[in-house]
């Protein structure tokens, strides 16, 4: 049987065409973010506040700490389950953004972490894809909402 001889840690990257300040604003402005990742949220975000962001059509949602914001550089959150992400924006020529993130923190036994890290890893990966088309192409691509069709909760 194998062993974990470490925690996963979860990094997704995506270069977006846009410049810094539009990129990093698109995680900040739940007006914005609601068109790729979740649809619901109790705020923007700032730095010590507590947020909710909730994906309505499970029927779930998580409360999250803003740890810390350098603006256009950094975003770390805390998930209520103890999970870390940090958001890393590097401006490039031409009006470029290279977004990093960084998800730490899983817990319990090695296969629920490594579940955790594979369904994170996923996640963020669409989160990604999902800004850069709206960043630069304008188009919603509902990759959330679809996933997990068999999932939505009916009203």
């Amino acid at each position: 049987m194998a062993t974990l001889n470490q925690i996963p840690v979860v990094k997704a990257e995506m270069l977006i065409r846009r410049p810094v300040e539009e990129v990093f604003e698109a995680f900040i402005d739940p007006s914005i973010t609601t068109k790729f990742w979740f649809t619901k949220s109790s705020g923007r975000l700032e730095e010590g506040k507590k947020i909710r962001w909730d994906w309505e059509m499970y029927g779930v949602g998580d409360e999250l700490s803003v740890k810390e914001i350098d603006q256009n550089r950094l975003i770390r959150i805390e998930w209520s389950d103890g999970t870390k992400v940090e958001w890393n924006f590097t401006s490039r020529k031409d009006n470029q953004t290279f977004v990093s993130i960084t998800n730490t923190g899983f817990s319990g036994s090695g296969d629920e972490m490594t579940a955790q890290a594979i369904d994170s890893m996923g996640g963020y990966t669409m989160v990604l894809c999902g800004l850069k088309a709206l960043l630069e192409h304008n188009v919603i691509l509902n990759l959330v909402f679809d996933k997990a069709p068999d999932a939505i909760v009916q009203k």
